[in-house]
């Protein structure tokens, strides 16, 4: 039995509340198939030749929620969790770290890391309306589109979870 709760998005709903509710839905997604697991098979790779983990994934994705809804929403200036390695070509391109594991690496630090950055990112979007805008990339973003980003942004991720957590242990569903 999980843990992790993860309500059914509502079938009738306005657009906020199904927006923040199908973000959520992916965010549980992720935790549960985090869950249960050792240190060591949540840094089990997916297939060669990729080097995706679960671990790797749930830091990834604390990184993304930092981006959005700290860096790009809030204007915060917020460093990166996970800075990048000398000669990471994605990370000086602009593209989110966190997928690459130190010896450091722990699900505990990860998770909770991740669990902060959800917290600060519901914090930052509470009193604004979908509407609302923030500059990026030389124009102007809109919540609207930051949450229409991140749920598929998670909904890709949560899938390579599901094929990462199926060669761990064989878990399949959820």
């Amino acid at each position: 039995m999980s843990t992790a709760e993860r309500p059914m998005p509502p079938l009738e709903a306005d657009e906020r509340t199904s927006l923040e509710s199908w973000l959520d839905f992916y965010r549980a997604t992720l935790a549960q198939k985090c869950e249960g697991l050792s240190d060591e098979q949540l840094r089990e790779a997916s297939a060669a030749p990729s080097s995706i983990t679960l671990l790797g994934l749930l830091q990834h994705l604390a990184e993304v929620e930092r981006n959005w809804f700290r860096r790009v929403l809030a204007q915060e200036d917020a460093p990166p969790i996970h800075p990048a390695r000398e000669g990471d070509k994605a990370r000086s391109e602009g593209h989110d770290g966190g997928f690459d594991l130190t010896d450091a690496s722990s699900y505990e630090e990860a998770s909770e890391r991740w669990r902060a950055e959800v917290a600060v990112a519901r914090e930052n979007c509470s009193g604004r309306a979908l509407d609302d805008t923030s500059p990026f990339a030389g124009g102007r973003v809109t919540l609207r589109w930051i949450y229409t980003h991140m749920i598929g942004e998670y909904a890709r991720h949560c899938g390579h979870a599901d094929l990462i957590r199926e060669r761990v242990d064989g878990r399949t569903g959820v």
